[in-house]
């Protein structure tokens, strides 16, 4: 899979403003309501991986684990990130589509 594209697309989602990325602002983005789409890096830790992994299952928002820390942060234009939270449905519909996830959520 050629990854390019989907860090393309996360990058132009941070420059709209409809990402949020960091632990505890992710945290807070999902059980708001507010993320409509989690990524978390392959590299992240086996702590965060199943906090997340719980927190995504019991609030209904879809989660993929995907690139490294060092990518997620870059492609943003910050450092390492080990969390994203995308905040918009149409950048999160894309993603999940560019990703092969069916893209279409619920209302």
């Amino acid at each position: 899979m050629n990854r390019k594209p989907i860090f393309s697309f996360l990058s132009l989602a941070a420059k709209a403003g409809k990402i949020t990325s960091g632990e505890f602002s992710v945290e807070r983005s999902v059980k708001s309501g507010h993320s409509n789409f989690v990524i978390i890096a392959e590299d992240a830790s086996d702590n965060t991986k199943k906090m997340f992994d719980n927190m995504c299952k019991y609030y209904h928002v879809p989660l993929i684990y995907f690139g490294t820390k060092d990518e997620l942060g870059h492609c943003i234009g910050k450092q390492y990130r080990a969390s994203l939270s995308i905040e918009d449905r149409g950048f999160a519909e894309g993603i999940m589509k560019k990703l092969g996830i069916n893209g279409k959520m619920e209302v």
